[in-house]
């Protein structure tokens, strides 16, 4: 028996939250790799700290899990329509996909475009019908769309021959038929061995191996993951490096390292079949690359990723409160971070353009620029945020801009108003239909301009029950205006520090964005307006005080609570001639030009 036929390679796909890293956990927590008394943390592949908080992945991650004496490669996925480069460049490197869909919801819009992908590359997937366990779960309902779901999406006869599974990650069993007992996950693994077929590739044949994950080590530089399409691969072997446009370049493997559970293990060599690291490759390295045999240099087809749909403009921070909490502020080190995420990150498009004080970084969706952008923060970087552009495209002389297909599910009270405002945002019906218990599910065609700031506005228009998911659906020619922000805003006239005298007079104005004791500055952003137009208030002015006693005591004051913007709504927010200001401590809002002075010359300037 080959050695490679003793390996599997499998990704796990699914719409997010339908419980893809939690089935992984079942699956390690029975494969005897952790000690009896040792402590497992939940979603224990999420390591990512903005991934333990959202509750989301985002990106790819690999493990290895024995099973007898087979050893079982596993990528971990993200759900999320924005990171869904992560998914398009690892799929490449499994012989097939554990395809999970929720026994209550069924197929959803991202199970859509995750299959689609799988099914294009012709991977056979693996249908896990999750979460059996749920009071409303329907699993011989959710089968059947699953099924459609194939037929729709062009599947092949081998395809729609697809095995099943019936499964609770959170209760960590698996089960072939609904009647079997509901024990531990051995027959998902043997499910695994039967249907997954072994990667295959010659021993005796030259190196050759595709890069889908790059990284960087700042002691063996740059590192690059995947899987060996054939031959063997040693450490302190020569090999080639032929980047995307053919150029080729010898090196020296200085560190081979493989997966055993969670943790990265030294080698000393690998076979064909197996996705290992491979350390000390040039440093222009990139996802797609071939690393070859100087025997026999050949290069493999490029790695094709969805092009990016919007882009923001990240500048030095230029307010007066620079470098009060944030250690790098400067230019060089703002865009000696982004080239490093450049690198690692394919899906980003970074492009330094001549102008030196701002980068403009294309990427997905808000979504995922706003996680590049909290990464950023949290590393000690100041720097400023123009608002979101959509990437505009020209086919055969016509303007064309993306639009995607949202999927949004609401009771029913609440569609009108969804309707009302999609329809004002340019958005095309193109389903609507109502169930039994008075969910409506409706389906849109809406340009990506038009959902810049939906989101927010969505969840107060359905009261937090409404679902809502875009998935790019290409481009169409230009809609025309779209109705920005409704609302002027409040912009502080002076510095200082806020009081509660001046918030309880402004808080009739409108609402407030900062609280007192607040430090603001000339031209900062401090509130909306409850009208249309901007208004230059005085948010630290204080109560007048005189020596002169009061017959009665001063009026009690009662402030409603500021709005608290998060990163994805600040982006959102803002129009053209405004900034998100982007320290470790705060998140501000703030005018391009600080002096209103400066802002009329500029007003007149553009007329002219």
């Amino acid at each position: 028996m080959k050695y490679s036929d003793k390996i599997r390679n499998i990704a796990i796909i699914a719409h997010i939250d339908h419980g893809k890293t939690t089935l992984l956990d079942s699956l390690l927590r029975q494969s005897k790799l952790f000690r009896d008394n040792q402590d497992i943390p939940e979603r224990v592949m999420d390591s990512f700290d903005q991934e333990k908080e959202r509750g989301i992945t985002i990106f790819a991650k690999h493990t290895t899990i024995p099973y007898e004496d087979y050893k079982i490669n596993v990528i971990d996925t993200p759900g999320h329509a924005d990171f869904s480069g992560e998914v398009e460049r690892i799929l490449g490197m499994v012989g097939s996909v554990l395809l999970l869909v929720d026994a209550q919801d069924g197929p959803m819009p991202q199970t859509r475009f995750v299959l689609s992908k799988s099914l294009a590359l012709g991977l056979k997937p693996i249908v896990v019908i999750n979460k059996i366990d749920r009071p409303s779960a329907d699993p011989d309902r959710v089968l059947n769309e699953t099924f459609d779901l194939f037929t729709e999406l062009g599947a092949t006869d081998e395809q729609l021959d697809f095995r099943y599974i019936y499964a609770s990650g959170l209760s960590g069993f698996a089960k072939k038929t609904l009647e079997d007992p509901s024990t531990d996950m051995t027959p998902l693994f043997d499910l695994i061995l039967e249907a997954t077929p072994a990667p295959g590739g010659e021993v005796e044949e030259p190196f050759l191996m595709q890069a889908a994950t790059v990284s960087y080590d700042d002691f063996l530089g740059r590192q690059v993951t995947g899987r060996i399409v054939r031959g063997v691969v040693k450490k302190g072997q020569t090999l080639i490096h032929i980047n995307g446009d053919g150029k080729a370049t010898n090196f020296t493997v200085s560190k081979l390292q493989g997966y055993l559970g969670l943790k990265k293990v030294d080698i000393d060599e690998a076979l064909s079949g197996d996705i290992v690291i491979i350390s000390g490759l040039p440093e222009e390295a990139t996802i797609g690359d071939t690393i070859t045999d100087p025997r026999k240099p050949e290069a493999l087809p490029a790695i094709k990723i969805g092009e990016p749909t919007l882009s923001v403009d990240i500048s030095v921070n230029s307010s007066p409160f620079v470098g009060k909490s944030g250690k790098h502020v400067t230019m060089n080190k703002i865009k000696d971070r982004l080239l490093r995420e450049k690198k690692a990150n394919i899906s980003l498009r970074i492009e330094m353009k001549d102008e030196v004080d701002k980068v403009t970084v294309a990427g997905r969706g808000e979504l995922h620029l706003s996680v590049l952008i909290e990464s950023m923060r949290r590393e000690g970087f100041e720097f400023s945020v123009s608002k979101p552009r959509v990437i505009i495209k020209e086919e055969d002389g016509v303007k064309c801009e993306p639009v995607e297909r949202v999927y949004i599910e609401t009771p029913e009270e609440y569609s009108g108003k969804i309707i009302e405002e999609i329809s004002l945002r340019k958005g095309e019906m193109q389903h609507l239909s109502t169930s039994e218990h008075g969910i409506t599910k409706l389906e849109f065609l809406v340009p990506t301009r038009g959902l810049m700031g939906l989101r927010g506005d969505f969840l107060t228009m359905t009261r937090g029950l409404g679902i809502l998911t875009a998935i790019l659906e290409g481009y169409t020619p230009w809609k025309g205006n779209i109705a920005g922000r409704t609302k002027g805003v409040m912009i502080s006239g002076c510095p200082g520090k806020t009081n509660g005298f001046a918030c309880f007079n402004l808080q009739d104005r409108g609402v407030l964005f900062v609280k007192p004791g607040d430090e603001v500055y000339e031209g900062m952003i401090v509130g909306e307006n409850s009208r249309d137009n901007d208004l230059i208030v005085n948010v630290t002015k204080a109560k007048q005080l005189t020596n002169v006693r009061a017959s009665g005591a001063d009026e009690n004051i009662i402030l409603i609570p500021p709005r608290q913007l998060s990163l994805e709504q600040a982006i959102n927010y803002i129009e053209d001639d405004e900034l998100v200001e982007i320290t470790p401590a705060q998140i501000r809002l703030r005018k391009t030009f600080l002096t209103e002075n400066e802002r009329k010359r500029k007003e007149r300037e553009v007329k002219n």
